[in-house]
């Protein structure tokens, strides 16, 4: 479709004159002509009809009253037309704007980009049933492995960094399926805004942002998660909305449908990342208005209010969270292979890992005298507690004494003996097992030195002991006794092997064994401090369990009876994505950002290329669209004022004017709120952020740009009579998709690629378009 029969078919489906002659049903299911209707917004109280009344569906504003077969042809006509396909096909190849956009493309460049290095080798790894670990929920790297499982790729490929050619692999199907589910955002947007405004003009606004902004497009391209969870947070918020609609109609099918639908997106949204959480809380808040409305209709008993509250409860809460668990069931069972990663998990866990050094070993289950073990700290990467013959430096407390820290890694440096603290173990017979409340010294194999603590200060957390190996061949003092605590145990329990918590209390000082985390200078081999803490209070980095357990003394039993089940290994992943999460810290040369960087396009984010040799794509927003989604967040708050104001002060408004103050309140406040929700709590996040958190704002921004403006170029006749209004609309119309269309035609090489000088160097053939000091490409 040309440009000139895009504009055309905006004149025939945008043409709003018709509300002249609009049309609502009455609850009788009669027509009326110029009754006033209401957008159906997420919370319209004010509703003329009861929760179990009629349906009052209404044909959308600007079009010609013909309903549903109406909107399905404007869609039709919305993603059909324009097309950018294959690797260089021309314009005019019949396949949708939407779908052309992304999937113009998509197998340049032929190399790893930017965060493909993760999640690509992460869809490898669900093929290889190999497991890892990760930061975020697994469903958005299952989908990539099954997608790329289906298009051909083995699995084979390493992703070791940004810049690998991918070769003879086939990685364009996983790309693809991406760029698939990014297509439809702009067709999800559409659709809500749709129902929110019933205005086909602010729909297509919103269709045309988002088809032609180069950030969405390039977030959609990659093997990413984004693309994955962007799909699942529109379908979420289409599905509330359509479900909003069938208020008059509850417990139908398609009542039911909707709210079934919102749940299951709910459910994918969460699975792929935690932001998805936002979006849950803006159901959330949808629902809670939805059952206050309720509650206000005299015509429902208490006994179908309960109804509603407990389809809800089933919809929104136990069908999401059902799906959530079950996608972690499907993880485990896929990944039962050892991998990269496993250290971060409890022993326990890496236990049910085949190929696992844990993995059907068999080891005593209760720790005893005379065992050689190793003791690993429960942090999030917490080492294996580690000496070794170096002595701590001139400087650096007790300087001759030797160092003790915690090693990330497997070492026989990391094996210790458990003694009584008089050494007067049995030399036959059945050992004597260690309890809670026992004090043991802990001699290291190697050096036979005796883990020891004292009142110097620990080299990096100053307010911390340091801990030293002292002694040789057991002998040393009274500063080598610890006592041993089960954590949450009493005293005379038994210490079990990989399953027990458990605290060594230095006996002298009263501190507990503290693994710190910093990493030790060059003398220490860069591995992490471990201290003994004065703060008693009991954390994952003063918590401790018993590995690795050889006592010839005791009869093995197999790790098997000590797996644990899937509700242990549920919850324990979730504290170590929390915990990692909280904990991620720039790499060298990543494009951190700030959120206030974010709605002004300050820097985007280069996923491949930085010399003028090499193919660029550079990850920015079409400024243009994001400047116009910041201004019209002012001036949609500017439009409420003044219809608040002017209702407040009783100025008569008509029929037209009061439905746009509707929709500004309804279905452009959830917008708005909806923005928030996904904007604001960046602010309060102390950790690492980048550019790209800004995407699902950035769509509801771009939903909420259609109602202002639309709202806006509706109201031309207060500045202008007829028919001077209307060609004022028009032409603001035709202003807006040239404007939108000449600046995709401008940046669209930020998302295609770009090739030669840099846009400051001369002859670039982006000169002048870098119209900020911080855009990088």
């Amino acid at each position: 479709m040309a440009t000139g029969e895009c504009v055309s078919q905006w004149k025939q489906t945008g043409d709003t004159s018709t509300l002249r002659n609009r049309r609502t049903v009455a609850s009788s299911g009669s027509v009326t002509e110029d009754s006033p209707r209401h957008a159906p917004g997420p919370s319209s109280g004010s509703d003329t009809h009861s929760s179990n009344g009629t349906s009052a569906r209404l044909s959308p504003r600007g079009g010609s009253g013909d309903g549903a077969a109406g909107r399905q042809l404007l869609l039709l006509l919305l993603v059909g037309g324009l097309s950018f396909s294959g690797a260089a096909r021309p314009i005019g190849q019949n396949r949708p704007w939407s779908f052309s956009t992304r999937l113009y493309n998509i197998s340049e460049p032929p190399q790893v980009c930017w965060d493909e290095t993760h999640f690509g080798k992460m869809g490898s790894y669900y093929i290889n049933r190999t497991f890892f670990y990760d930061v975020h929920p697994p469903l958005g790297k299952m989908l990539i492995g099954l997608a790329g499982y289906m298009s051909g790729y083995n699995g084979t490929f390493p992703f070791i960094k940004p810049g690998d050619k991918y070769e003879h692999h086939n990685y364009a199907g996983m790309r693809a399926f991406c760029a698939v589910l990014g297509s439809f955002l702009p067709i999800f947007a559409y659709l809500t805004v749709l129902e929110l405004s019933q205005s086909h003009t602010a729909a297509l606004i919103t269709a045309a942002l988002l088809i032609f902004d180069t950030g969405s497009i390039t977030i959609s391209q990659y093997i990413l998660l984004d693309p994955i969870l962007l799909f699942f947070i529109m379908a979420a918020v289409l599905s509330m909305v359509k479900f909003n609609q069938q208020r008059h109609r509850p417990f139908t099918a398609s009542w039911w449908l909707w709210l079934v639908l919102t749940g299951v997106n709910l459910a994918g949204a969460l699975g792929v990342k935690f932001v998805g959480l936002f979006v849950i809380l803006l159901v959330g808040l949808n629902t809670v208005s939805d059952i206050w409305r309720l509650l206000g209709d005299l015509n429902l008993s208490l006994v179908n209010i309960a109804k509603h509250f407990l389809a809800r409860v089933f919809g929104l809460i136990l069908l999401p969270l059902f799906l959530y668990v079950t996608i972690f069931a499907i993880h485990f069972v896929v990944l039962n292979k050892s991998g990269p990663g496993d250290g971060v998990f409890s022993a326990a866990f890496q236990s049910r890992l085949i190929g696992n050094n844990l993995h059907n070993v068999s080891m005593p289950e209760y720790l005893a005298y005379g065992s050689t073990i190793t003791v690993k700290n429960l942090r999030f990467s917490g080492g294996y507690l580690h000496s070794h013959w170096d002595l701590y430096p001139e400087g650096v407390a007790a300087k001759q004494q030797q160092q003790v820290t915690a090693y990330l890694h497997k070492d026989d440096n990391n094996l210790w003996l458990v003694h009584r603290q008089d050494h007067n173990e049995s030399q036959s017979g059945t050992p004597d097992l260690v309890r809670h409340g026992d004090i043991i010294q802990l001699a290291h194999k190697e050096t036979t030195r005796n883990l020891h603590s004292h009142l110097y200060e620990a080299p990096l957390t100053k307010k911390h002991f340091q801990v030293t190996g002292y002694g040789i061949n057991a002998t040393g003092d009274t500063n080598d006794l610890w006592q041993v605590e089960v954590c949450g145990g009493r005293k005379g329990d038994l210490v079990k092997v990989l399953r027990s918590k458990v605290q060594f209390r230095h006996r002298a000082t009263g501190c507990v064994l503290f693994s710190s985390g910093k990493t030790l200078p060059k003398w220490g081999w860069e591995q992490q401090e471990v201290t003994c803490s004065p703060y008693l209070k009991e954390t994952p980095s003063s918590q401790w369990n018993i590995e690795d357990h050889i006592n010839p003394k005791l009869p093995n039993i197999s790790l098997s009876v000590l797996k644990p089940n899937f509700l242990e290994m549920f919850l324990e992943s979730h504290v170590l994505m929390i915990r990692g999460n909280s904990g991620l810290k720039p790499k060298d040369n990543e494009m951190t950002s700030q959120p206030w960087h974010w709605p002004i396009n300050y820097q985007g984010i280069r996923f491949s290329g930085v010399i003028a040799t090499q193919y660029r794509v550079y990850l920015l927003g079409n400024p243009v669209i994001w400047w116009m989604n910041l201004a019209c967040l002012g001036m949609y708050l500017v439009l409420v004022v003044v219809a608040s104001v002017a209702l407040q002060r009783g100025f008569t408004l008509d029929q037209r004017r009061m439905e746009h103050s509707h929709v500004l309140k309804r279905g452009g406040g959830l917008l708005l709120l909806g923005w928030i929700i996904h904007y604001a709590p960046f602010f309060t996040m102390d950790r690492i952020l980048f550019y790209h958190h800004y995407f699902p704002a950035m769509l509801f921004s771009s939903m909420l740009t259609g109602v202002t403006l639309d709202v806006l170029l509706q109201n031309t006749d207060l500045l202008l009579r007829p028919p001077y209004s209307h060609w004022l609309k028009r032409g603001g119309q035709m202003v807006f998709l040239f404007t939108v269309l000449y600046s995709f035609y401008l940046f669209h090489p930020l998302s295609y690629g770009m090739t030669g000088p840099l846009a400051q160097e001369p002859g670039s053939a982006m000169a002048g378009l870098k119209w900020m000091d911080s855009w990088e490409f």
